[in-house]
């Protein structure tokens, strides 16, 4: 990609997320400078071949137009492990099945107790990916200050078919491909020789500046700015029958960019536990449990930013929906905890308790885990699948913008898991700007971290009809510390998913 490309990018993308509304009017500027989903910005983007796939990472074609899938995954070099990784997961996936449920029928379209999602798209000249929204995540730049955190370019796969009249029918499809680059080159400098510092992106995000200043100020570098790729595939879907209620999989993989060899190559989700390998070693399970429980790290996943080490995750993750609010039911497969799923488990009660006492003893102020219960959430939430099943929209939290249509769609572009973390992540932009230390915190998924911030008050988001709330079991001995501030706003009031859950969902008050 030539320098030129790369500076209409940042100019582009510093532009548009000055003035953007949301398709939801009640949503109307959460994503006030943290993220591009205006309909009319992303197609520009995307039909004039500024932000598409193949101009990013194949400077050497030479085609004006976007490139469909059976020549992108064929041709494109930097992809060339994607495809293969991908087909070796929908093996295993069906050998499983077949083990499991080896009386259900699994393949592709309708008519199989098990329907596939159809590989063939993968190499269609009908289909392509289509730009579908553009994140800020400088909130993660606790994984690399370097970096000053990341940009996702998010992508939606699409199936184009002609009409008899000569148009053109666009049917978005269940993938999405997150393009990851890092939010500046620690090598790089504006005209006068200093370093492009993370306060001056963060301020050109918060602000509509002129684009043309931007070019001359933001050169990225190629590949400097890569860092992976993540896909996120609705594998199968099993429709309601005597043995099983409707279920959908979806299975997520990451693929990290290695400078050296130009390829994008499989490797760990972050945070994504590989529960079957640690409760298969017994050196390994109690490795995790010591590292997990020990107090600095313990302060971290209490926080939210702890990174767990490769040697302890997985290099796929399966996400079924839909799941309950339960977090012991949220991965069923999943059985960290003792009690909990298949096996001995890693964690006791014991052990969570020892590690709190532990803490306090420190000195160290715990945000969130503050429970057994709490543990057994955070333990869930931190991991890609457990993430993703949380208020989630079907295993999507960025479905994306649909913009295909002649008068786009109103249905929300992202989850409320997405919405109601706006306010963090816009907390932690401003702090940058203002050259102030950020704090990378966050709350569970199911319940926002409010900053201060009276935004969310009544909505879904925080306190309002649909928001997750928190319910005393009866004959408990008083409120779960971790949860009792999951309270409902005024008019409703708490009611139970399950009678064994003491979370559920804030609705109008009944007699």
């Amino acid at each position: 990609m030539s320098h030129r490309c790369l500076r209409i990018l940042v100019a582009l993308v510093t532009l548009c997320s000055g003035a953007l509304s949301l398709s939801a009017a009640e949503n109307a500027g959460l994503d006030r400078g943290t993220a591009i989903i205006n309909p009319d910005a992303l197609r520009k983007l995307d039909q004039h071949d500024v932000l598409t796939i193949s101009r990013l990472l194949w400077s050497e074609r030479n085609a004006n137009f976007p490139l469909t899938t059976d020549i992108l995954f064929a041709q494109l070099p930097q992809l060339a492990q994607i495809r293969p990784k991908i087909d070796a997961e929908f093996d295993r996936y069906i050998a499983r099945h077949k083990v499991d449920a080896p009386n259900e029928t699994i393949g592709v379209g309708e008519g199989f107790d098990v329907q596939l999602f159809d590989r063939s798209v993968l190499e269609s000249r009908d289909t392509r990916f289509v730009l579908a929204g553009i994140v800020n995540r400088m909130d993660r730049a606790y994984v690399s200050e370097a970096s000053c955190g990341e940009i996702r370019l998010i992508y939606r796969l699409a199936r184009f078919e002609t009409n008899p009249d000569g148009g053109q029918t666009a049917t978005r499809l269940p993938m999405t491909f997150n393009l990851v680059l890092k939010a500046r080159d620690e090598r790089q400098t504006v005209p006068s020789g200093k370093q492009v510092t993370c306060a001056e992106i963060a301020r050109r995000w918060l602000a509509n500046d002129n684009p043309l200043d931007l070019v001359e100020q933001l050169p990225f570098p190629y590949d400097a700015m890569l860092d992976r790729i993540e896909t996120n595939i609705q594998i199968a879907v099993m429709p309601k029958s005597a043995s099983h209620d409707f279920r959908t999989d979806y299975l997520l993989k990451v693929f990290k960019y290695n400078s050296d060899t130009k390829l994008f190559e499989e490797s760990t989700l972050e945070n994504q536990i590989d529960r079957d390998r640690i409760l298969g070693d017994d050196a390994l399970r109690r490795d995790f449990r010591d590292w997990l429980l020990a107090p600095e790290h313990f302060a971290e996943f209490d926080r939210g930013t702890v990174l767990i080490p490769e040697k302890f995750l997985a290099r796929t993750a399966l996400a079924p929906t839909p799941a309950g609010l339960d977090a012991s039911q949220l991965q069923p497969e999943f059985g960290l905890m003792q009690g909990e799923g298949k096996g001995d488990g890693v964690f006791t009660g014991s052990d969570v308790v020892g590690a709190l006492k532990a803490a306090a003893e420190r000195g160290i102020s715990l945000q969130n885990i503050r429970s057994v219960a709490g543990f057994q959430r955070r333990l869930n939430d931190i991991t890609c699948a457990g993430c993703h099943q949380t208020r989630g929209i079907g295993g999507f939290h960025f479905p994306g913008v649909d913009w295909l249509a002649d008068k786009p769609s109103t249905i929300v572009p992202a989850s409320p898991h997405f919405f109601g973390d706006q306010v963090r992540r816009r907390d932690i932009l401003t702090a940058f700007a203002e050259g102030r230390r950020p704090d990378f915190s966050r709350g569970f998924a199911s319940r926002p971290q409010l900053r201060g911030s009276t935004e969310l008050a009544g909505t879904e988001y925080q306190d309002g009809w649909g928001a997750h709330c928190y319910l005393q079991p009866p004959g408990s001995v008083g409120a779960d510390k971790s949860f009792s501030s999951w309270t409902c706003a005024k008019g409703l009031a708490c009611q139970a998913a399950a009678a064994s859950s003491p979370i559920g969902m804030c609705f109008v008050k009944t007699r």
